[in-house]
C-alpha cells in the first residue's frame, strides 16, 4: 500500500506507449470534477511488466490501464477480477486492492458505446474480426452479446482462435487463418481490426468483395497505427471507416469511474481530440 502522504498515481503501461493519449484524456476527465490526476505513460515490454508494475505500486500507484501487448499478462497478475474480465480472459484496468491488484476489462464497453455513436447495430449482422488477442477477446464477447448472425475470427494461431471460439459459446462463431481470408464466402457488415499490424506499418490487402455496401470498418487502434487499415477500407469501398479513438475515450471513462466513482462526459473530449 502507498504511504498516506503519497499522492495517488495512475498510469498506462504498454509497448509502444509514447503515442498514448491516455494521460491527456484522464487529465481532461479530472478537470470536469476539479480533480488533479497524476497519470503518466510507462513503457514496458512483457518481460519487465511485472517488475515495473510492482515498482509503480511502491511509488503510490493505485490504478493503471494496460494496452498492447500486456493485457493477458495483467490478467495473470491480478489477485481478483471482475466478472467481465474473468469472462473474456483479458484485463486493461487495474485497481490496487490492499497489497494486490484487481483487474477489470473496459474495452468492450468502450467499443460498444462507439458503435452506438456511429449508428451501428450488430444484431443479425455478419462480423469479421481480425485478431484474437486481449482487446480482440473483449470485443468478441461484446459482439456476441449483441446477437450477430455470424462472427468470423481471423488469426495466425489456430489454437488461440479455437480457444476463443469455445469460450464464446456462440453457434455462429467461426475461425480461419489469414491465408484463408481470400476463400471466405459472402460479405461482412462489420470488419474489425484488432491486430497490432498497423503499429509496424504493415499494409492490409483484404479482398474488397468481403464488404457489404454499407459496411463499417473499424480499427481498435488510433492515429498512425490505424492509417493502413483505414486506407484499405476506404479503397475497398466501406461506407464508414473509423479508428478506435472513440473506444479509447469511452473505455477510459469507464476506468475513471472505477477509480474515482464518477463517470465523466466524453463527447466534448472526443471532439477536442479529433480537432487536434
Amino acid at each position: 500500500m502507498p504511504l498516506p502522504s503519497m499522492k495517488p498515481r495512475y498510469a498506462v503501461f504498454g509497448q509502444p506507449i509514447a503515442h498514448s493519449l491516455s494521460p491527456r484524456i484522464h487529465a481532461m476527465f479530472g478537470a470536469q470534477f476539479g480533480i488533479e490526476v497524476d497519470y503518466r505513460a510507462i513503457e514496458t515490454g512483457r518481460d519487465e511488466f511485472a517488475r515495473a508494475l510492482a515498482a509503480f505500486a511502491r511509488d503510490g500507484g493505485v490504478g493503471a490501464n494496460v494496452t498492447l501487448p500486456l493485457k493477458a499478462d495483467a490478467f495473470a497478475l491480478c489477485a481478483t477480477r471482475s466478472a467481465r474480465a474473468q469472462r473474456c480472459g483479458s484485463v486493461n484496468t487495474l485497481t490496487r486492492d490492499g497489497d494486490a491488484w484487481r483487474g477489470d476489462s473496459t474495452d468492450g464497453v468502450g467499443f460498444l458505446r462507439d458503435l452506438e455513436r456511429l449508428g451501428f447495430d450488430a444484431r443479425g449482422r455478419r462480423v469479421l474480426l481480425l485478431g484474437a488477442g486481449g482487446a480482440a477477446r473483449a470485443v468478441a464477447f461484446t459482439l456476441v452479446d449483441a446477437d450477430p448472425r455470424e462472427l468470423m475470427i481471423v488469426n495466425r494461431t489456430r489454437e488461440r482462435t479455437a480457444e476463443l471460439a469455445r469460450a464464446l459459446r456462440f453457434d455462429g462463431v467461426f475461425g480461419c487463418e489469414p491465408a484463408q481470408v481470400g476463400t471466405l464466402d459472402g460479405r461482412y457488415d462489420l470488419v474489425v481490426n484488432a491486430t497490432s499490424a498497423g503499429h509496424a506499418g504493415a499494409a492490409f490487402d483484404l479482398p474488397a468483395r468481403l464488404l457489404e455496401r454499407d459496411a463499417l470498418c473499424y480499427d481498435l487502434s488510433y492515429g498512425h497505427a490505424a492509417r493502413s487499415f483505414l486506407a484499405w477500407a476506404r479503397e475497398a469501398g466501406a461506407k464508414t471507416a473509423s479508428d478506435g479513438l472513440g473506444m479509447l475515450v469511452d473505455q477510459a471513462a469507464e476506468s475513471f469511474a472505477i477509480w474515482h466513482g464518477r463517470r465523466p462526459q466524453t463527447r466534448a473530449i472526443l471532439d477536442a481530440l479529433r480537432d487536434c
